[in-house]
């Protein structure tokens, strides 16, 4: 709709300046600027010479004049451009050099001045002045309100970021415009948008319009009309949560348990995710699946159409490389070093079949905020690399005329995500789209029937841009009573409602001064590295095993765990349930062998250690070790293991309200049964056994690199610390601590436990817990070796604080020591830090 008004808006300007050169109200040359690549090729429909321009294809005007038409002049080009590009390729260094001492860069010298971009920019218009610029998704183009740092103490950690980036891009795009009007001038801006308002962090009112909106016609309008698909959200489960149904606000549920943006990507089991996370999955297939045979049914040879479409917005890269391996498959580590490639859960977006991968992907990875740009990063290439060789095999078939390799690895990828719904293009076949970050604007696949949000939706737009990335319709045609067939885009884990009204101004908190507290770069010397331990195993003495099965062995399953069932619901049309009964379906021998073969992988392990006759001193914060370990599976005891897990469930697992034991394939239950089942064959066993510590599948090494928060809270400066404050919870027990920690003699660094991810995990009157230390300092010892100490300030006696500290000592710096790999722990509990020396022997 808005490309027609735009086309319009140029025919009225264009043919008036064109018929009468001297009238100064109207202009024949044109800016149309938009938000990425995608749509600026799109646009290209407004040039009078594109085969397939709106002028004729929408009958705008009478052929004579839309032959007149290409005497106007035409730029289209995506807001990036507006930056100033580099003149040279020389280093910062080679720039510092030439420009000699005490001199800055000026604009012109090694990257562009602002009238050298505007040529660069406009250099099609050929010289005319006073041009008319129209702004596609123009609400990403503004000024930021000047005190909208007052309104930035109110944004969480994320909704910062998301504010930061968008700020940078409207202040290119509006900046851009601006210079455009200062070099050679600007008779109108046209603004279109279909979400013209303000957004969080713009030191405007969330949702408040433009003021120079000229019509606006809401998102809900348009649903009640029925000229869009019908949005369907979950609204009610049998969960039973005060929160309200699992699956919608799904983020706030999982973001703890999800891999951190610049973490590291190791990962020894590739297909774990959250509880709520894996029964959204499998709840909103399910559902897709019935879609799917519907299309299937009703496809015939006579109409060419595209299978419906499942998208998934993810919040970094990270977390989407997680869930586009457990829903598309993933390259299995074998013993001997090699890969297999392992299928996904899913069937229908499976990309791997008889353990080949396919030619064909189901489901596609895309970065699209990178694609938009132009701009692919290493990382981003490197995950997609089997990905673009396969589209670019299909290419060389489909057009064997080509040259496949002077497509760009972007290009591949632009091509494959902007056909995605379009029967016989290179994305007209896929099922699944697993992105990085929003899909951009338009992105108009119209077959796009099912979506889930797995990032932070701090503001309504982004809610209103992921749903409606669902909402074009399919078909325009009407039934017998003229109306149109409602359509349905089923929606999880977007919390998506209508924007806010303001808040009164009695509700205004007192605003308090905050902090940034950071990893300073420039001190990485001072780096500390921890593992990250998600519980212990033992290597057992004996080779025969045994369970006894306890009350402590007993696990029930409910609804409030996992929710079995969704209801889901519109504005208008009609509710539907979503029922979780893929997993209903499975054979309780899989559950069986998955479960033993669980165990088995996590708890009956052996290390093989291989020292070096000259053993090097072990640098804990380098986590080196003074030989090798290698960790194998005793697969000799799976039968054992099988007997025990099937007298387990048997005897010991209860399902309540709409529960089956088939649940216990998804990857928490079925890790919480496995623990279970190895600590009734622990209870039986005989013998010494030495404690070993289990590691986090991702991220297992854990480090002071990636701090950033602010805090209104008091803090203390740092000068041996990797992080720039120490925050101060309680009285002044952490900055005493902290200076006592920076007077130590053979102190090396130090670090408050604050943000870091470090943990202890723990069990109290049989509840699993985790115990955040206060401090990790590294220290040199008179021996010359290095130790990693874990420092608790407790301040005052308490059973509770006592027997943390304790399952530190007993459990915790044993099982990590043991393992050989991460240096030598220790832990010292220190009650009163002004009074206490710092005992590390």
């Amino acid at each position: 709709g808005k490309t027609v008004v735009m086309a319009m808006l140029i025919a009225w300007q264009a043919l008036n300046k064109i018929l009468n050169k001297q009238d100064a109200r109207f202009s024949d040359a044109f800016l149309i600027v938009s938000p990425g690549i995608t749509i600026r090729d799109r646009l290209r429909v407004l040039m009078p010479n594109d085969p397939n321009n709106y002028y004729r294809e929408r009958d705008l005007l009478p052929p004579d004049y839309v032959r007149r038409l290409d005497e106007a002049k035409f730029v289209i080009t995506n807001f990036h451009t507006f930056h100033f590009r580099s003149l040279t390729d020389l280093s910062k260094t080679g720039k510092a050099v030439l420009l000699g001492r005490d001199k800055k860069e000026e604009p012109g010298i090694f990257t562009e001045s602002e009238p050298q971009m505007v040529r660069r920019v406009l250099k099609d218009l050929g010289g005319k002045k006073n041009i008319i610029v129209l702004n596609d998704e123009a609400h990403h183009c503004y000024r930021r309100k000047a005190d909208a740092e007052v309104e930035e103490g109110k944004l969480s950690r994320e909704d910062k970021a998301e504010v930061k980036q968008r700020e940078e891009e409207a202040r290119v795009w509006i900046s851009g415009v601006e210079a455009v009007k200062r070099r050679i001038g600007v008779r109108c801006v046209y603004d279109l948008s279909a979400t013209p308002f303000f957004l969080k962090g713009s030191g405007y009112d969330e949702g408040t319009l433009f003021g120079w909106v000229a019509s606006d016609f809401s998102l809900i309008d348009a649903i009640e009309s029925g000229i869009v698909k019908i949005p369907r959200v979950p609204v009610e489960d049998n969960t039973m949560q005060s929160s309200g149904p699992a699956y919608r606000d799904l983020w706030s549920k999982i973001r703890e348990e999800l891999p951190k943006k610049g973490r590291g990507k190791e990962q020894a089991e590739y297909q774990k995710l959250p509880t709520d996370l894996e029964g959204a999955l499998e709840s909103l297939y399910g559902n897709y699946k019935r879609s799917f045979e519907r299309w299937e049914a009703a496809k015939s040879e006579d109409h060419i159409s595209s299978p419906p479409v499942f998208i998934v917005v993810c919040n970094n890269t990270n977390v989407s490389n997680l869930v586009y391996q457990y829903i598309a498959g993933y390259d299995k580590p074998q013993p001997d070093g090699s890969t297999k490639p392992a299928p996904g859960k899913f069937s229908l977006f499976s990309n791997v079949k008889d353990r080949e991968w396919l030619h064909r992907p189901n489901t596609i990875l895309v970065d699209s905020q990178e694609l938009e740009s132009g701009e692919m990063s290493d990382d981003f290439k490197k995950i997609a690399a089997r990905e673009i060789e396969e589209f670019k095999r299909e290419y060389r078939n489909r057009y064997p005329d080509r040259d496949a390799d002077k497509v760009s690895d972007a290009e591949m990828l632009r091509e494959v995500m902007n056909t995605v719904g379009k029967p016989g293009k290179l994305g007209g076949d896929v099922r699944c789209v697993v992105s990085v970050s929003m899909l951009t604007e338009g992105w108009d696949a119209n077959t796009v029937t099912h979506i889930l949000g797995v990032r932070a939706f701090g503001t309504q737009l982004l809610c209103e841009q992921v749903v409606g990335r669902g909402l074009r319709r399919k078909s325009y045609a009407v039934n017998e009573q003229g109306m149109f067939e409602p359509e349905y885009a089923e929606v999880y884990g977007v919390p998506f409602s209508f924007i806010p009204t303001a808040a009164a101004e009695g509700d205004a908190k007192e605003e308090r001064c905050s902090t940034r507290v950071r990893t300073l770069e420039e001190r990485a010397e001072f780096k500390i590295t921890f593992p990250r331990v998600l519980g212990y195993r033992y290597e057992l003495p004996q080779r025969r095993l045994s369970a006894k099965f306890t009350k402590a062995s007993e696990m029930t399953i409910a609804s409030s765990e996992i929710a079995t069932w969704t209801d889901v619901s519109g504005v208008v049309g009609e509710a539907e349930r979503h029922y979780l009964d893929g997993y209903k379906k499975r054979r309780m021998q899989e559950v069986e062998f998955k479960l033993a073969k669980t165990s088995l992988e996590r708890y009956f392990r052996k290390q093989i250690e291989t020292y070096k006759e000259e053993q090097p001193v072990a640098e804990v914060g380098e986590m080196v070790h003074d030989g090798t370990v290698r960790e194998f599976v005793d697969a000799t005891l799976f039968p054992q293991v099988l007997r025990i897990t099937k007298d387990w469930i048997r005897s010991s697992v209860k399902c309540e309200d709409d529960t089956f034991p088939q649940l216990l394939l998804l990857s928490p239950l079925l890790d919480r049964a496995a623990d279970k089942i190895y600590h009734a064959i622990l209870s039986e066993s005989v013998g010494d056994k030495r404690i070993l510590p289990r590691m986090f599948d991702y991220d297992p090494i854990g480090s002071t690199e990636h701090v950033d928060f602010d805090t209104v809270r008091p803090t203390y400066r740092t000068t041996k610390s990797h992080v720039s404050h120490v925050v101060c919870d309680t009285d002044s027990w952490e900055q005493k601590m902290a200076q006592v920690l920076e007077e130590t003699k053979g102190l090396i660094s130090y670090v408050k436990n604050d943000h870091l991810g470090f943990a202890i995990p723990y069990t109290y009157e049989g509840k699993e817990h985790s115990y955040y230390p206060d401090f990790i300092a590294r220290l040199k010892r008179e021996d010359g070796s290095i130790l990693n100490l874990i420092i608790e300030v407790s301040g005052e006696d308490r059973e509770e604080k006592a027997m943390k500290v304790a399952m530190a000592r007993d459990f915790w710096v044993p099982a990590v020591n043991n393992a050989g790999r991460f240096g030598i722990w220790g832990v010292n509990e220190v009650k009163n830090p002004a009074k206490e020396a710092l005992r590390y022997e």
